[in-house]
């Protein structure tokens, strides 16, 4: 019954999408308050009706209703419940009820929390978000029923995907799609103001608590997918340049241009019409993600569906919205005047080389991961190629450079107009550290590249260059002064010196790790001891243990220092009965500045076992400099300047004709 009332419950949030999609905006095209005012218990209510209706599709899967044929495919009575929960969006039709969900979500917020917004814009950006709404509960409700039941039910179902059954796999998808589906506030903002005819510092302002938001929840949901792939794939790689993860990069980057973007529409009305087609291509990217994970036309381990049937119908509607999007930026491209100018050595001019440096980035990301299929198609499948990490590392990593290089001296640099040279003498500390930290790291390794010295200095300057900012915004005078305004400047300020430095600490954790990491393959007897990377490492045995829904193959191996056993790990090898699919489970010692990375592998002839171990320098700093990126984020969010969202400027009793 309940399952029958969240389908229901998702046609009728179908309906009022529709709705919601053309009241509002024809309400505010012809000035009618009414028909504007609409669009906000519109919202409200379409939000509710999709989490009812994703509650009821969790309900099933905790209550293990093999009836559905989603919970069959996706779940077994013998799964710890929270990957029960989990499986819940661990599926194609899960995780676009999940992805729609969200889409409400935002909606609402704009319409719970838009109350200074102008009527006829708010109007108009609810209407856009609700035709996005429409779109994917049409793909949902034509192509992709969660709801869909079996006429004969099966005792038990065929469990979850082993590598999903994971706490960083579990938590992953809602971030990401958090991130994803917020970068459609953006894109409803756009084509707001395009229809409106109206691009100002006030839509500026509107805008980044969205974009802002919907970077931070990327930069999780990329975080823990890193995560994940460094500890339970076995590899003990953070990141493989998989179409998946690309897919989800290539927003963040456009995410990242755009926030800095709006920044300069914000204060000076300049990049207007740059910073509308950003909110317009990073949506864009964001369904691209959608389409390649689930039409089967690239290969990926994190791929959900392989069908080209609801390929061809994502294609349509990422067609329909970019088409649609585009076309009415060109045709308003006119009245997108930039009010503002600037001297090329200013701030803004330091906003526009990071845009350039992080849209070329996404570019680069963009043509290595479509490229193979557009050989494929233009050689009618006859010539299949793949572009792997190397080409990515040669043609990504210089743009990152440059990017980190002149992050410190343009967050510096005044508005309109600066002195260079004064903000590189305010910075002469920070470069001299960073000098400091590369000299001495290239003096401590031996016969190795210069990749990890100078990405150690170029994190290092970021850091130390993001602590300068913070501390010149106290002004002048007595230390104990400036340290008691250091905790009054605005959480922006923080915020802003927060990310940045954790952006250096990432950049630092990368180079070190894929300069200096170590690896080891051998076969190694029960009760061996062998030296690695200074360590001693000891097979103390092997031992089958039973799982709650899995058996495991289980080793115990010692770690010791100078005759000190510091740690000990136990790598398993689990086979899952019910899907009949093997995982390999790392275990990992973990420091501050390294990790012991082990993972046993199958039993040799011999009685002995395979076992790869891998030193990993600085691996923790890769996610920990994401934490603290996603923290600068949330302290910028938290700034009353953008709770307020243009709190100063007053709503219009009447919105303001559009422009012909």
């Amino acid at each position: 019954m309940i399952t029958e009332l969240g389908h229901f419950a998702l046609i009728l949030a179908f309906l009022v999408a529709c709705f919601q999609a053309v009241v509002p905006l024809v309400g505010a095209q012809k000035r009618w308050p009414g028909w504007m005012a609409a669009a906000d218990p519109a919202a409200t209510a379409q939000f509710l009706l999709t989490a009812f209706a994703f509650g009821a599709l969790m309900w099933a899967f905790v209550t293990s209703d093999f009836s559905l044929r989603l919970v069959t495919l996706n779940s077994h009575t013998a799964k710890p419940m929270l990957y029960k929960i989990t499986g819940t969006w661990g599926n194609h039709e899960g995780s676009m009820l999940l992805w729609v969900l969200i889409v409400t979500l935002f909606g609402a917020m704009a319409a719970w929390f838009g109350g200074n917004l102008p009527p006829g814009l708010r109007a108009r950006v609810l209407s856009v978000q609700a035709m996005v709404g429409v779109a994917f509960f049409a793909f949902i409700i034509f192509t992709s029923n969660p709801f869909e039941r079996l006429a004969v039910p099966p005792f038990d179902g065929q469990d979850l995907n082993p590598l999903l059954q994971d706490p960083g796999l579990a938590f992953h998808p809602p971030f990401l799609y958090l991130g994803y589906v917020g970068l459609s506030m953006t894109f409803s903002f756009a084509v707001a103001a395009l229809i409106e005819g109206r691009v100002d510092a006030a839509w500026g302002r509107w805008v980044r608590p969205y974009t802002l938001a919907a970077w931070v929840f990327l930069t999780i949901g990329i975080g823990l997918g890193s995560w994940w792939a460094y500890y339970e794939l076995g590899w003990g790689g953070f990141w493989f340049w998989d179409p998946v993860e690309n897919a989800s990069f290539m927003p963040w980057l456009i995410a990242a241009a755009l926030l800095h973007s709006a920044i300069v529409v914000e204060k000076r009305e300049s990049l207007k019409s740059w910073t509308v087609l950003l909110a317009i291509i990073a949506f864009g990217f964001s369904m691209v993600g959608a389409f390649i994970t689930r039409s089967g036309v690239l290969t990926s381990v994190h791929a959900f569906a392989n069908d080209p049937e609801r390929g061809v119908f994502l294609l349509g509607i990422l067609a329909v919205f970019m088409l649609g999007g585009l076309t009415l930026f060109a045709a308003r491209a006119g009245m997108m005047q930039a009010r503002g100018v600037f001297a090329i050595n200013s701030r803004e001019t330091m906003l526009v080389a990071n845009n350039v440096l992080l849209a070329v980035s996404a570019f680069i990301v963009f043509v290595g991961t479509i490229w193979p299929l557009v050989i494929e198609l233009a050689t009618s499948g006859e010539r299949k190629i793949s572009v792997g990490p190397p080409f990515f590392n040669m043609a990504f990593t210089p743009f990152m450079v440059v990017l980190g290089l002149l992050l410190p001296f343009g967050a510096m640099m005044p508005w309109k107009r600066g002195k260079p040279g004064r903000v590189l003498r305010t910075l002469r500390g920070a470069m001299v550290l960073a000098l400091a930290v590369g000299v001495l790291t290239w003096a401590m390794q031996t016969g190795r590249s210069a990749l990890g010295p100078v990405g150690l200095a170029l994190g290092a300057w970021l850091v130390s260059g993001a602590a300068v900012d913070i501390w010149t915004r106290t002004g002048r005078g007595p230390i104990a002064g400036r340290l008691r305004r250091l905790g009054r400047l605005p959480r922006a300020d923080w915020g802003k010196a927060v990310a940045h430095g954790g952006l250096g600490v990432t950049m630092a954790g990368i180079a070190g790790l894929m300069a200096w990491e170590a690896e080891d393959i051998r076969v190694v007897q029960e009760g061996e001891s062998f030296a690695f990377s200074g360590y001693t490492l000891t097979l103390e045995g092997v031992e089958r243990v039973q799982g709650p829904n899995y058996i495991s193959t289980m080793a115990d191996v010692t770690v010791s220092k100078d005759g000190t056993r510091i740690a000990d790990l136990t790598p398993e090898k689990r086979v899952y009965p019910v899907a009949q699919m093997p995982t390999t489970e790392a275990a990992i010692d973990n420091g501050f500045l390294r990790d012991i990375y082990v993972v046993i592998g199958d039993p040799q002839e011999n009685g002995g076992w395979a076992m790869r171990s891998y030193y990993k320098p600085l691996a923790n700093w890769i996610w920990g400099g994401s934490i603290l990126m996603a923290l600068g984020g949330f302290f910028s969010l938290s700034d009353r300047r953008y709770r307020v969202a243009a709190g100063a400027r007053k709503s219009e009793a009447v919105p303001p004709v559009p422009a012909e």
